[in-house]
């Protein structure tokens, strides 16, 4: 069974977080949202209590997600006990995932170099390495980027793949096919 560590500071994206931590408890996958403190409080001030707080060792996880959101991704990158557990999950090739403007940390840990990557408009212009796709979601190896808030959805859905899930049925539950891939 796959754990996933959905880290949270503050001036996180809510619905880039909250969105990720649904969609992957209802595929049955574990995920934890791991606060930088016990309360965390989003870009639009919603508070929320996080199921553990980061203590700089996440190595028990298989997939560290990071949502974006302002000063979230900010509050993320300048964290260098994260920046280090990113480090430790690219050498271990395991399954490393950002939205929107979290690609930040990446680029501050180092996890992007020759590879490509998504992220929020304009967040490109502050990551020197790699290359920029835009795309709603992103795959490159272990590496998984999206967008922004619009993309939520089909970042978790691509998160529960990537961990072997079934994101079809979740799609069909959820009315995501009918109201987004059929009228498309």
């Amino acid at each position: 069974m796959f754990k996933v560590a959905v880290v949270l500071a503050d001036g996180f994206e809510e619905i880039e977080a909250l969105t990720v931590v649904d969609v992957l408890r209802r595929a049955n996958i574990d995920c934890d949202m791991v606060g930088f403190k016990e309360q965390v409080t989003g870009s639009h001030a919603i508070q929320v209590k996080a199921d553990l707080v980061f203590d700089g060792d996440l190595s028990d996880y298989d997939l560290l997600v990071l949502p974006g959101g302002m000063p979230g991704s900010v509050h993320l990158r300048d964290n260098n006990a994260l920046i280090s557990e990113i480090q430790s999950f690219e050498q271990a090739g395991k399954k490393i995932a950002a939205i929107c403007a979290a690609p930040i940390a990446l680029h501050q840990a180092g996890v992007l170099k020759n590879k490509q990557f998504t992220c929020y408009d304009g967040v490109q212009e502050q990551i020197s390495d790699g290359k920029y796709i835009k795309k709603t979601v992103h795959v490159d190896g272990h590496l998984i980027t999206s967008r922004g808030p619009a993309t939520a959805l089909a970042f978790a859905y691509e998160l529960v793949d990537q961990l072997g899930g079934d994101s079809a049925s979740l799609r069909e539950g959820m009315l995501y096919r009918d109201v987004f891939e059929k009228n498309q």
